[in-house]
């Protein structure tokens, strides 16, 4: 069973229809493609403004803009881990270097964590001899622990 809802399903199915690219969407929204994929994932709030934006390219019913700007549930994706290779290797990532990144980063700036909300997510294309490589940049704000 698919963890997308309804809206994202036909979010995704009218950017295919139309041939639109994440970075084209970008370039409408002036908000990240990662951002914009996340909003269509529905894991992300658009504004008013950003909805219609969206609704017209997609040419979908202005109607779904509220749905876009209501706050979702986020991170509610099965609990199960991931079959699609792709995300799978991001969970193996975090199993085998997320206790020494945990560590790295706390030695640098102590006992905390990386935030998910003052965050950014970037994707690039890096050309390499031996087969084209996938850069993924991730910027949160470090919060420290506090102590009461």
């Amino acid at each position: 069973m698919s963890p997308l809802t309804a809206l994202s399903h036909t979010l995704l199915n009218a950017k295919r229809r139309k041939g639109i690219s994440f970075t084209e969407l970008e370039s409408l929204l002036n908000r990240d493609e990662v951002w914009i994929a996340s909003l269509l994932y529905g894991q992300a709030t658009a504004s008013p403004e950003e909805a219609q934006i969206l609704l017209a390219a997609l040419d979908l019913d202005p109607s779904l803009a509220s749905e876009l700007s209501t706050p979702p549930v986020k991170g509610c994706l099965d609990p199960e881990l991931p079959t699609d290779p792709l995300i799978y290797r991001f969970y193996e990532i975090m199993q085998v270097y997320g206790l020494p990144l945990k560590d790295v980063i706390q030695e640098k700036f102590g006992d905390g964590i990386m935030s998910a909300i003052d965050f950014t997510l970037e994707v690039d294309k890096v050309e390499h001899p031996a087969g084209d490589r996938v850069k993924v940049t991730m910027c949160g704000k470090f919060l420290a622990y506090k102590k009461w």
